[in-house]
């Protein structure tokens, strides 16, 4: 019996002592979790009516750091009404400080995202007319990353401050900042001389995703652009990695700065005693029966005449760089199985001289 009442005294209120307060917290999350499925029911709902898809890719971003966030809202209210101790309150004050600046860079970066996937949702750059949707493509993906970037280092920032040793330490190394900025600046200049080009790219673009550019010597698409260098595509499908820097301080050739358009040309050598006007009519027939020309322009012009051959350009347009090249070699094909088959005597031939050899010899043949 003594046993008993020693229980019922000391029990009920060690028990209530634990339970109440873990039991309001959770309380406060299940409230939390509910109040976001609510939520998030009613913006889903509401979201199915629209026409567009840019509101769900910014429901499906924002969907998790709003569920964090509501419940260290409420975990916050609940820890309130809980008795703590000097020890315990500082551990949750430390926490807070990492906590909350942590689930706002989340959520930053959340809607960064989801700006981002709707700018590229309505950026297509699958059609024709692509180069508005390129500019914004490049635009955002390169200032979206300097945004992650700013995002990420203010909420580090912000998680260190809350600890009071290196907001301390902080201050006496502002002395010294000065001389370490200049080290540091003197070791990573490459880097960030290729990050500010970087930033300089988003606003002059210079090339933009998709564009059709000549660098190092090779032709290929612009796939990718980061904050220091440029991934290029190859034709033969290798990747070119080119530093940012290098497009702004190197001439390079892109072929699709204004538009993807473009005028191709095909040298053809014969012989200087050509019909230049048959091989003119034929050459129109050539290019107006493809179905790669755009039917804005073509022509044959003699660009070049030497003792040996002739030089023949034709000029022809596409609707881009690829199209422009196989229409090329269609017409270089045509052209040179025409005056192989009915101009034989269009073909380049070697001229060799007669002239007598010293002495009164037979003649001998000489170039």
């Amino acid at each position: 019996m003594q046993h008993d009442d020693f229980l019922r005294g000391i029990l009920p209120d060690k028990v209530e002592d634990a339970v109440l307060p873990l039991l309001s917290i959770v309380i406060a999350v299940v409230a939390a979790l509910l109040i976001h499925w609510a939520v998030m029911r009613v913006l889903d709902r509401l979201a199915r009516r629209t026409p567009g898809k840019g509101d769900d890719l910014v429901l499906a971003r924002i969907g998790k750091p709003l569920r964090w966030i509501m419940i260290g809202i409420a975990v916050s209210f609940a820890q309130r009404s809980v008795p703590l101790d000097s020890r315990l309150a500082a551990f949750w004050q430390q926490a807070a400080g990492f906590i909350v600046p942590a689930l706002l860079g989340w959520l930053a970066l959340a809607l960064l995202g989801a700006f981002r996937d709707v700018v590229e949702l309505k950026a297509d750059i699958t059609v024709e007319d692509n180069l508005r949707a390129r500019r914004r493509r490049t635009r955002i993906g390169i200032l979206g990353r300097i945004g992650t970037f700013c995002i990420i280092f203010v909420t580090v920032c912000l998680m260190l401050l809350s600890i009071p040793a290196i907001r301390s330490v902080g201050i006496t190394l502002m002395a010294s900042a000065g001389l370490a900025g200049l080290a540091v600046g003197a070791a990573a200049q490459p880097a960030l001389r290729n990050l500010i080009a970087g930033i300089q790219m988003a606003f002059t673009e210079p090339i933009r995703i998709d564009d059709v550019v000549i660098i190092a010597g090779e032709w290929g698409r612009i796939e990718d652009i980061r904050l220091t260098y440029v991934v290029v595509r190859v034709w033969d499908d290798r990747r070119l990695i080119v530093p940012v820097a290098k497009f702004l301080d190197e001439p390079f050739q892109n072929w699709t700065r204004e538009t993807s358009q473009l005028l191709g040309s095909v040298f053809v050598y014969v012989d200087p005693s050509a019909d230049i006007a048959r091989i003119r009519t034929k050459c129109a027939e050539i290019v107006e029966s493809n179905p790669r020309w755009d039917k804005r322009f073509h022509n044959l012009q003699v660009t070049d005449a030497k003792p040996e051959a002739i030089e023949l350009r034709v000029l022809a347009t596409a609707k881009d760089a690829s199209v422009s090249f196989d229409l090329r070699c269609d017409i270089r094909e045509a052209l040179v199985a025409y005056i192989a088959q009915e101009m034989p005597d269009a073909l380049v031939r070697t001229r060799n001289l007669l002239r007598p050899m010293e002495g009164g010899g037979p003649l001998a043949v000489g170039a």
